[in-house]
């Protein structure tokens, strides 16, 4: 199948619909991580408690939303799930409960994936067409990237404007206060994307219908399950989602080890935010002219050595220089392949009309660190204070970087030819 060709902001929307969605329950949090554990009383414990209950959510909410994004049109599906999302933010923002807190992040795991995600991926592949795979999903993960960075630039400025004393005199009370206009502020640009990914982005009515599956029968998901390419994906996914969900402890790491103070930690934040566009801008120009899947390959090792400055000790409080190299490493890896293992799905000979089956399956067990990894983090974190318990995480994403790599290798050697 191959569909007219969605114009150039059909692939605008999905960018900023695609990390606006995500911008209250991580995004935020991975800028202000010490202001969101101070506002809402919370140990790393707590708050990967928070982010397990989201994956719990998120897991049935993949396998359930897969075969829906093959029935309905995306921007449909894309706008419902942005101003449901918002709505979760007006509850965060009044700083409630550790329990009422859970309940809101199982809440994002549906609203963000049941509603989105396979969706997202199936547009994407829509405006790739069969020959810019690699062009579609980088563009889409850097542009997301950008989206992030501009939402944790202005969270920072918003902060700072709202914040009444100096950042190393300010109380709870005085943090709680700015970061909950942070929180308002995000909410309504989100609702006001949901608006225009309604209104704008369409595709003309007989794309829809080749598009659309009206039945997913027991016999196209056997289908789906006999390519080995959904196997593969699915630890690729796995390990370099790992690798994804430890960069939200770099600010953390910032204050922990570096000493930074909060707005400085926050700063770290947003400069990794940055660094993700400028990666899938690269990506997209070089994964269409080379092979995706070597690509994919070479993102895990780049990831692995990177850990491991972090995991031997060589990134301490007096380098500071070595600490920014270090991150810029690490993020080109975890950054590359969260560009690339979804661009790979076209080599992997996945059916363009079940891509929403497919995607289901896949995030099944590639999206599971949503579970294991926050808590896990959280239980290393707090278990040995200071340098190293972040060295015992940075081990953890040097074993996942390995085994992701062996497999992308793997896929590469079945699929390049």
């Amino acid at each position: 199948m191959n569909p007219k060709k969605a114009p150039w902001y059909f692939l605008l929307l999905l960018i900023l619909a695609g990390e606006s969605v995500f911008i209250l329950p991580f995004v935020l949090s991975r800028v202000f991580r010490p202001i969101v554990l101070e506002a809402f009383d919370l140990d790393n414990l707590q708050l990967g408690i928070c982010f397990s209950i989201y994956g719990i959510v998120a897991l049935v909410s993949y396998l359930f939303g897969g075969p829906l994004a093959d029935k309905f049109p995306p921007r449909k599906l894309i706008a419902t799930s942005l101003w449901m999302t918002a709505l979760g933010g007006f509850v965060y923002a009044a700083f409630p409960s550790f329990t009422v807190l859970k309940i809101l992040y199982g809440y994002w795991g549906f609203t963000t994936i049941f509603l989105f995600w396979a969706p997202m991926i199936k547009a994407t592949r829509v405006w790739g067409g069969s020959t810019s795979q690699g062009k579609a999903f980088g563009f889409l993960d850097g542009g997301r990237g950008l989206v992030g960075a501009l939402f944790g630039t202005m969270g920072v400025l918003v902060f700072s404007i709202f914040l009444t004393s100096e950042v190393s005199e300010a109380s709870i009370p005085e943090s709680k206060a700015a970061f909950r206009q942070v929180i308002l502020i995000s909410s309504g640009m989100i609702i006001l994307v949901g608006i225009l990914v309604w209104f704008f982005m369409k595709l003309d009515s007989k794309t829809e219908e080749e598009l659309k599956v009206d039945k997913i029968t027991f016999s196209q998901i056997k289908r789906v399950l006999r390519l080995p390419a959904v196997w593969l994906l699915m630890i690729i996914i796995l390990c370099a989602y790992v690798g994804y969900k430890i960069t939200d402890v770099f600010s953390l790491y910032a204050q922990d080890v570096m000493k930074y103070d909060p707005v400085e930690s926050a700063k770290v934040g947003t400069f990794l935010l940055f660094i993700r566009p400028i990666i899938g801008v690269i990506i997209g120009v070089l994964a269409d002219r080379w092979q995706t899947t070597v690509l994919l390959f070479v993102s895990f090792i780049i990831s692995f050595f990177g850990a491991l400055l972090f995991a031997l000790g060589f990134v301490s409080g007096s380098a500071t220089l070595l600490f920014l190299i270090s991150i810029l490493i690490v993020a080109s890896g975890v950054y590359a392949a969260r560009c690339l293992y979804f661009a790979v799905m076209e080599k992997g000979r996945i059916p363009l009309e079940l891509t929403g089956t497919a995607v289901g399956l896949i995030s099944l067990i590639g999206y599971t660190p949503d579970i294991f990894a926050g808590p896990v983090m959280g239980f290393l974190l707090d278990g040995s204070k200071g340098i190293a318990g972040h060295q015992q995480v940075f081990w953890m994403l040097a074993v996942f970087s390995l085994i992701g790599g062996i497999a992308a290798w793997w896929y590469s050697k079945i699929y390049t030819k």
